[in-house]
């Protein structure tokens, strides 16, 4: 199989894809993670402009990069004490970009409306299920991204946080260390969680009730 050499001009981490511009010219080629020979450890990731050397195929009608070479950039340490493996750091847990404020917040909001109009019985525990069933997205989505396959698409760690699993969400960013520094996704991540609050405060008011009564169950 013949081999070419090329550059990587664009990476997406977090889905583990790219493209590699051919030294010869012509159209880009799609790369995924999971054709590097080695695959990349979580520590040493691909990043633009890294020079590769690669065997092309097709799949769909449209070419891809197969065989890749190429020495990944190693990410560098954070400076400090070494800490033992496996373990999250406490300061690493409690630093959660206000996740912990916003879950103590709700929880006050919950006490409010539950003393002003009651919060039915089977509230808590959907939120409870809701919360597992997105932390398990999110540990599923990071060992994804750690093996290169092919992960969990955003729109659904969203929809799932949209719908009552945003503290379980807040967790997994926390403890798992994942999609806790990318702006964009914790922009539309934020919006989320306003949105579920201002729901669930609605939906618990006499309007709400009053809508949700029209609705046969």
């Amino acid at each position: 199989m013949l081999r070419y050499h090329g550059s990587l001009v664009e990476w997406n981490d977090d889905r583990g894809f790219g493209f590699i511009q051919p030294d010869q010219g012509g159209a880009r080629v799609f790369v995924h993670i999971s054709a590097w020979q080695p695959r990349p450890q979580a520590t040493s990731r691909p990043q633009v402009g890294l020079r590769l050397e690669f065997a092309v195929g097709m799949e769909g009608g449209k070419p891809r990069a197969q065989q890749v070479t190429g020495r990944p950039v190693v990410r560098p340490r954070a400076s400090g004490p070494q800490r033992t493996a496996g373990r999250v750091p406490s300061g690493a847990r409690a630093s959660g970009g206000g996740g912990d404020v916003a879950i103590l917040a709700f929880a006050l909001v919950w006490v409010g409306t539950a003393v002003v109009w009651g919060v039915p019985r089977w509230v808590l525990p959907g939120y409870a299920v809701l919360s597992l069933v997105t932390f398990c997205a999110y540990w599923q989505d990071k060992r994804a991204a750690q093996a290169g396959h092919w992960r969990t698409p955003e729109s659904t760690l969203h929809a799932l946080a949209l719908l009552g699993g945003w503290p379980g969400a807040i967790v997994a960013q926390q403890w798992l260390r994942h999609k806790s520094r990318k702006a964009d996704f914790r922009g539309r991540f934020w919006l989320t969680v306003l949105g579920n609050v201002v729901v669930f405060v609605g939906l618990q008011s006499p309007a709400g009730r009053e809508w949700l009564a029209r609705w046969p169950l």
